[in-house]
This record gives structure tokens, C-alpha cells and sequence, in this order.
């Protein structure tokens, strides 16, 4: 029985969106239990007919007037982490290139398209901070 070189990538990469899949369901759906949670109280008040003022309603249901400033040094942190990582994937390609030569230019590319995220996070940084 022959196995294809690129069976075992396909299978991580598989597994690697199905786990993305799974964190993303689950997040919603937490999402979604918080928020009932949240509006349990406010339900069990108007069904005893209480009086609610706009301040509670509001932040009950998490309408909470936040105007929070993007922290630019933040975005440089991370652009300066993500610029390394992919300077790091693409150095790999390198090693990669010893083992399995076709796939070199997969991890090659994916550290440059690492790096441009990076530099976009720099200049977000730079232009938030004018």
C-alpha cells in the first residue's frame, strides 16, 4: 500500500480547521449563554412588574457607552511578534526544503504573508498614534 507524501499535511490541515470550526461554535455559543444569562434578571423584574430605569436596561443588555482608545503600543507589540514569526516560518522553508522540497514554497509563503500582517499592525500603530 503506497501513502502519499502529502496525506499526513492534508490530515493536519484537516484537523486544523476543524478544530478553528469547533473554538468558533463554541464561542458563539457561550456568547449566547452569557447574554441569556444577562437578560434573565431583566426578565424576572418586568414579569413582577417593576419599574426599570434606562441605566439598569442599558446595562443589562450591555449597551454600556465605551469610547476605549486602541492602545498603539499594543499593535507595535504585536507586529513586532507577528514580523518575527514569519521571518521564523520562512527560515523553516529552509529546513523544510531538506525534507520535502516541493513544500518549501508553502512555509516560504506563509511567513511572507505573516510578515506583511506584521507591517500592516506597524503602520495601524503609527497611524493611530497621530
Amino acid at each position: 500500500m503506497q501513502h502519499h507524501p502529502g496525506a499526513g499535511i492534508a490530515a493536519v490541515a484537516i484537523a486544523f480547521w476543524v478544530f478553528i470550526a469547533i473554538v468558533s461554535v463554541a464561542g458563539m455559543i457561550q456568547d449566547y449563554r452569557k447574554r441569556q444569562l444577562a437578560l434573565e434578571p431583566l426578565r424576572i423584574a418586568i414579569e413582577h412588574g417593576q419599574q426599570l430605569s434606562p441605566e439598569i436596561i442599558a446595562k443589562l443588555l450591555g449597551r454600556d457607552e465605551r469610547h476605549e482608545e486602541l492602545d498603539p503600543n499594543l499593535l507595535k507589540v504585536g507586529g513586532i511578534i507577528t514580523c518575527a514569526s514569519g521571518v521564523g516560518v520562512a527560515l523553516l522553508s529552509i529546513f523544510i526544503s531538506l525534507v520535502f522540497p516541493p513544500y518549501h514554497w508553502i512555509a516560504l509563503g506563509v511567513g511572507i504573508v505573516a510578515v506583511c500582517v506584521g507591517v500592516g499592525l506597524l503602520i495601524a500603530a503609527k497611524s493611530i498614534r497621530r
